[in-house]
Order: structure tokens, then C-alpha cells, then sequence
């Protein structure tokens, strides 16, 4: 029987998912090596149970042998027929999920410097993967796919023209979370589904999506990972000419300002001590709550910027460990936002129900499901993989 493996792997962590593939694909085991690099553990998770335990992981092609021997017991005579990654960046010519080439993984490696911390690690994963299953197919699903076919205003930076004719514009990220709770949203919700939507993907890395008729028409991330929202470690919108005094008089290397930007920055840098969101709520620090008032105060005024850019504004959804989770960073976003006809009832919030609004406009919560869309992608493929082949 064929089964499906999911695979995102990142600076120091691979998260994966094995399903028996089927056109509804069905999740077996999931969970994540994390510490790649350092001391690793690897969390697994079934439906009934959930284990912990230290592995040598010193690089992705050591972790996701870890991950295949944890594995081996819940394979149950599967064989691993197709391998789906989350590849961080497609550029400008990337937009659907593609069988994974040596012409393709060329190509998507010049984009490395688009996403530092993301496409290098992503492409190491599926080197591992090859090695680990030469007979496997594999499948990229990009994260700035969702975001292809933008208005050009929506794309565009004020620069000379022939910079976004090279491919400096605005790719918007985060865009397997957004396609699946846009699916969500036109299975159970279809009326919504053509309405005004933003989508608050709230985590580690964050991101807000304004989406019309299911399609994405603003996206708070550009033309990096960097853009928009502070996030754990990085620091979201930043004036340019930040960058540029720190090069040009503090002396700082360009290396050295990527890793402020990227590792240093954002809810760790504000508070100087975690990039937790839960460690912040239960500090006492002022730093901490500081941290808290900013990251509030940002996602405020990016949902006033998209809903502008939607024309008006028929439902926010919550969505990401954050968004899914933090009860009270919900309620403080949507304070003030009356006039937008945002408001949160608390007791829906505190059970963590979908529909938590209690005003005009909708508030939901829906869990995002990453993994999922990537392994639709490999079903998609493994079908039209025999078509491909009688037209061969």
C-alpha cells in the first residue's frame, strides 16, 4: 500500500507527517526532530499517544534517518511512494506543485538569497530525501505559490522598474497555510469564501493575507521572510535606512545585520529574553509586556492597512500556534477594532471555539494544517504521474 511523507525542514528543526495516500490523505503519525545541529529530540504523535526522546541529528540527512527509524513500526507493510517538501520561496516562476528535478532544485537554489534561514535547509531535505528513497517522487509545494497573480501595486516596490523585471518584489509568504484555510473556509463557509477575508497566521513567523474570492490580494511579508508583523526572532517592518546606518556607520557586516535581523530581533529582541509568546504572558518583566504592547499595536495596524486594501471587511480568522492558542493576544488584537465591526465574545475565546466573534463582522479560529496541503500535492502527482507516462 502506498503511503505519503511530509517533510519541512528548516534552520534546526524537521517537521514531518506520514499518511496512507488516498484522495483525502490519511495522517498516520506526525511530529518534528527539533535541535538539528545541538542535542535533538524527537516528538512523535499518534491519535492516541505522543513520545519524546534524544537523537544524533547532527545534519537533515541524520535527522530524517532518525525520523524513518521512529517511523518503521507505524509503516505497517506501507511503502513510501512520494515525499512532499515545504520549499519556502518559488520566485516569480514557481506557483503550482512540481515534481522535484536536478533542473528544478538548480533553480530554486538561486533563491537562497531571498530566504537565508529557510531555502537552503529546505533543499538539504530533499537531497536527504532522494538519497533516502531513490524510488520516491518528489513533490515542492512553495510558499509564496498562494501569493502569485497579485495586483502589480500589490507586487511592486517604488524602485526602477527593471529591479522587479529581475525579480525584486513582493512574493508574500506563509502561503500553504493560507490555501488551506481558504479551503476550509469554501467547504463550510461558502458564502464567506466570496466575501473580504484576512487570514492572521500567527507564530514563530507571522504573516497576515488579505483574500478576496479566495484569492490572496495582500500579504504583510514581501520580498523576504522579514517583512511585515514582528515575529519570534525577526523583526518585521523596518525602515531601510535602519539597514543602511548600520552598515555605513555602525560598521556592521552584512552577515552580521541578517543574523540581528533574522535571529536576534523581534518578540527576543524587544523583551531581551524569549521569542515564547508564553513565556512572555506569564512574565512580570516590563520588557516583556513592552514586547506584548508592540506585537499587538503591529497586527492592529496591518489588519486597518489590509482591510483597506480589501475594500471592506467580512471576517478575520486566527490561525498558527499563537493564533490558535493565545486567548488573550486574540482579545487585545481585536480591542479598538469596533469600527471595523471586530469584536471578541470572551467566553468562545477562552474555550478556543471557531466562531469567537461577537460583533457584525466574523472572528474565527481555525487550526491550519500545512502538512495536509502537501500531501494532497504528492496524491495529485502520484495520479497524473501514469497519465504523464501514456503520453510519454
Amino acid at each position: 500500500m502506498s503511503g505519503l511523507l511530509t517533510l519541512n525542514t528548516g534552520s534546526s528543526s524537521l517537521k514531518f507527517g506520514l499518511y496512507r495516500n488516498a484522495p483525502e490523505p490519511q495522517m498516520l503519525v506526525h511530529g518534528q526532530v527539533d535541535g538539528i545541529g545541538k542535542t535533538a529530540k524527537l516528538i512523535l504523535k499518534t491519535e492516541t499517544a505522543k513520545t519524546a526522546a534524544h537523537v544524533k541529528a547532527p545534519s537533515p540527512a541524520a535527522a530524517l534517518e532518525a525520523v524513518m527509524h521512529a517511523l518503521a513500526p507505524h509503516l505497517n507493510g506501507l511503502t513510501i511512494s512520494g515525499i512532499g517538501h515545504r520549499i519556502v520561496h518559488g520566485g516569480p516562476a514557481f506557483a503550482e506543485p512540481m515534481v522535484l528535478t536536478t533542473e528544478t532544485l538548480a533553480a530554486l537554489a538561486e533563491f537562497s538569497p531571498l530566504a537565508p534561514l529557510h531555502q537552503p535547509n529546505n533543499l538539504a531535505g530533499v537531497r536527504a530525501a532522494q538519497a533516502a528513497f531513490p524510488g520516491a517522487i518528489q513533490v515542492g509545494c512553495f510558499d509564496t505559490a498562494f501569493h502569485r497573480g497579485h495586483p502589480w501595486v500589490n507586487d511592486t516596490f517604488a524602485l526602477p522598474r527593471a529591479f522587479y523585471d529581475e525579480g525584486i518584489r513582493r512574493y508574500g509568504f506563509h502561503g500553504l497555510s493560507y490555501d488551506y484555510i481558504t479551503g476550509v473556509v469554501e467547504q463550510d463557509y461558502p458564502d464567506l469564501h466570496r466575501g473580504r477575508i484576512i487570514v492572521a497566521h500567527l507564530g514563530n513567523g507571522a504573516s497576515m493575507c488579505a483574500i478576496r474570492h479566495g484569492q490572496s490580494v495582500g500579504s504583510t511579508m514581501g520580498f523576504s521572510a522579514l517583512d511585515g508583523l514582528p515575529m519570534g526572532t525577526r523583526c518585521g517592518q523596518i525602515d531601510p535606512g535602519v539597514v543602511l546606518y548600520l552598515i555605513e556607520q555602525r560598521g556592521m557586516d552584512p552577515h552580521d545585520v541578517m543574523k540581528l535581523l533574522y535571529q536576534r530581533s523581534g518578540l527576543l529582541g524587544l523583551s531581551g529574553s524569549t521569542s515564547d509568546m508564553r513565556e512572555l504572558l506569564a512574565s512580570d518583566q516590563p520588557e516583556a509586556a513592552q514586547a506584548i504592547d508592540y506585537y499587538v499595536f503591529r497586527a492592529r495596524r496591518e489588519i486597518g492597512a489590509l482591510t483597506a486594501v480589501l475594500g471592506g471587511l467580512d471576517a478575520l480568522v486566527f490561525c498558527g500556534g499563537i493564533g490558535e492558542n493565545a486567548v488573550p493576544i486574540r482579545q487585545r488584537i481585536v480591542e479598538g477594532l469596533e469600527y471595523l465591526g471586530l469584536q471578541i465574545d470572551p467566553a468562545k475565546n477562552q474555550a478556543n471555539a471557531r466562531d469567537i466573534g461577537g460583533g457584525t463582522t466574523r472572528v474565527m479560529v481555525i487550526p491550519t494544517d500545512e502538512e495536509r496541503v502537501i500531501a494532497r500535492a504528492i496524491h495529485a502527482a502520484l495520479a497524473d504521474r501514469p497519465q504523464r507516462a501514456a503520453h510519454a
